[in-house]
């Protein structure tokens, strides 16, 4: 008898993880897509409101490390303040899971109508009240035949930017 109930704790257990994996997958796309609608809705409560407290979004310059408190949050409320936010809409996402199934990352093919494609990379936590986002850092898609020129471009914008500080 006590075989039999181990074999059914070990089956329940691992029959139930990944019924687990796909609600918190589907909940972490739900999340990210959120955050993404949230923007093009210039939306700053319900924007912010899918990251932590202590949040960081990493922007495609090399300067834009945006810790939530204040300078995130000073920058949402300002851009998004005349009602215009950004669109990003993810084209191909995938998540994994640590194995305490709390805390996941996610990769992301965002397209902007506007700008192109871009990479967004993610670590969200899970807590009480559901999954938030960590940490979003976003990188600009260079196809590897535009790479040349592009860089070309970047070098010579650091390079003015770096005589301008002097």
């Amino acid at each position: 008898m006590k075989k039999i109930s181990l074999l059914v704790a070990f089956l329940l257990t691992f029959l139930t993880v990944p019924a687990i994996a796909a609600d918190d997958k589907a909940a972490i796309n739900a999340l990210v897509d959120g955050f993404h609608a949230a923007a093009a809705a210039a939306d700053k409560e319900a924007y912010l409101g899918h990251m932590t407290a202590d949040g960081v979004f990493m922007g495609t310059d090399d300067w834009e490390r945006w810790a939530m408190q204040p300078d995130f949050q000073n920058y949402v409320a300002e851009r998004f303040k005349g009602g215009t936010g950004w669109t990003y809409k993810s084209v191909e996402r995938h998540i994994a899971f640590d194995p305490t199934g709390k805390v996941a990352w996610f990769d992301e093919i965002t397209k902007s109508e506007k700008w192109g494609l871009f990479r967004g990379t993610g670590v969200v936590l899970k807590a009480a009240d559901g999954w938030k986002i960590a940490h979003y850092s976003m990188s600009v898609l260079v196809p590897n035949e535009a790479w040349v020129p592009i860089s070309d471009l970047a070098k010579a914008a650091v390079k003015r930017r770096d005589a301008d500080k002097k």
